[in-house]
């Protein structure tokens, strides 16, 4: 998980939509020559303009628009704007004849680069800075296949300056800091193995990656039921003001879990503390930083509330009715959904870090500390998976099992006949008993007490 930066990534920017050489590189030292004259090149480059905007799935309307589009792309290195030969011909070719056309792609060339301009040297005005630019790239992007990357790239910088977008990347990312602290120590020891993290928290990483952003999109395009929907549908966890006992017993057993816990710690006091590293700070940021650090909290104390009831088995409270018994006992499921969406989705997890830690015990070889550690960690996690799989399975249609259904409507069916519910008197019966008890108290019918 490399830092993220307000810059378009360098690697990305070079190849990013590039199966082979890009054009710009071929073209850029003819285009540069004083007096170029070069037909067969003008030729080549008019027929590469006449067949993208042919070839855009959206049609000849935007078919010009995403030419001049991926044009500014592919020559954003070398700045030089649409030559008036190239244009000339690939409008003839096209059989276009309307000026306008022509003036079209001019601006739409020059208003690309000042976009592309933007994403090389991280000239942003916040968040809104990026949402223009995401906006234009966007309705480009299902013509310009090349211009994807960069728009999901303005996507994340968005969602890095929301609240939302972070709470909801709290709520479904995974722990990975076992991880995240064998990646440091690697990197410190140049000779050292490069850790890979396990497969099932890989594929949850994508898919918070990919919520999140689905997430931004509709935001920031209008879709608001839609955004809202989604958040809905993973809410932040409410904050506990003190740790529950499982969450504090599996603190105390494992490392990882103390480590994440100081982390998210160190990271909320650095963000609220004044004079901090960064002098001048985004808002924007530092409020989504400070949503999402809340949220991972909490998060975290669901999963190591989960994972401690899993290794050791908290026992039925004295005193407890009996008919919360069955409810008790079915708490850890609900605890698993809470924490991780659902029990397979523990399951995924629990079984991804005992891999990761089996994994990494060879790697450290001669580092006894190291292999002690891992060990110790999947010992943990493998003692919590076998009371996972011992848990009953509950299907999601459990609420309408014959058995507990028939329970219930014994259950109802034997208790005490409920006293009728009271009706009030109509007003013309309760003025038909006024008249009939003219002595009656002077209080007034409807003024307050209960008439008969």
């Amino acid at each position: 998980m490399t830092a993220p930066t307000n810059r378009w990534p360098s690697s990305a920017r070079r190849t990013a939509g590039c199966a082979s050489t890009p054009p710009g590189e071929l073209v850029a030292p003819q285009l540069r020559a004083p007096g170029n004259g070069d037909v067969q090149l003008t030729r080549e480059l008019a027929d590469w303009v006449y067949r993208r905007q042919a070839q855009a799935p959206q049609g000849l309307e935007l078919g010009w628009t995403a030419a001049a589009a991926a044009w500014s792309w592919y020559l954003r290195d070398v700045a030089v704007a649409l030559p008036s030969s190239v244009l000339a011909r690939s409008l003839a070719l096209a059989g276009e004849e309307d000026d306008a056309v022509g003036e079209l792609m001019v601006a739409t060339t020059l208003t690309m680069a000042g976009l592309y301009d933007r994403l090389e040297h991280g000239h942003h005005d916040g968040r809104a800075g990026f949402v223009d630019d995401w906006h234009a790239i966007e309705v480009l992007a299902a013509d310009v296949p090349e211009l994807r990357e960069p728009a999901g790239w303005l996507l994340d910088q968005i969602a890095r300056r929301d609240a939302a977008a972070q709470q909801l990347r709290a709520v479904l990312e995974p722990d990975i800091t076992d991880y995240l602290h064998d990646r440091t120590l690697s990197d410190q020891q140049p000779h050292a193995a490069k850790p890979r993290l396990d497969g099932p928290r890989t594929a949850h990483l994508a898919q918070a990656h990919e919520t999140v952003r689905a997430y931004t999109a509709a935001a920031y395009s209008g879709r608001e039921d839609e955004a809202q929907q989604l958040l809905d549908t993973f809410p932040v966890p409410a904050r506990a003001l003190h740790v529950s006992g499982p969450a504090h017993a599996w603190r105390e057993q494992s490392a990882t879990a103390r480590a994440a816990a100081h982390t998210v710690t160190a990271l909320r006091a650095t963000a609220t503390a004044e004079g901090g590293a960064d002098p001048l700070p985004d808002p924007e940021r530092l409020h989504a930083k400070s949503a999402y650090l809340a949220a991972r909290d909490a998060q975290l104390r669901l999963q190591h509330d989960a994972l401690g009831r899993l290794q050791a088995a908290t026992p039925l409270p004295y005193g407890l009715p009996e008919e919360l018994h069955e409810v008790a006992a079915h708490g850890i499921q609900r605890r698993l959904a809470e924490a991780f969406g659902s029990p397979e989705r523990a399951r995924q997890v629990i079984e991804g870090r005992i891999t990761y830690h089996h994994q990494q015990q060879s790697v450290a070889g001669g580092q006894q500390d190291s292999a002690a550690e891992s060990a110790a960690e999947a010992a943990l996690l493998t003692a919590a998976r076998a009371t996972l799989d011992a848990q009953p399975v509950r299907p999601a249609y459990a609420l309408l099992d014959e058995h507990l259904i028939a329970r219930r409507v014994d259950r109802i069916m034997s208790a005490p006949a409920p006293m009728p519910a009271y009706t009030p008197p109509s007003p013309a019966e309760r003025q038909r008993r006024v008249q009939a008890q003219p002595s009656a108290s002077g209080h007034e019918p409807g003024a307050g007490g209960l008439h008969p």
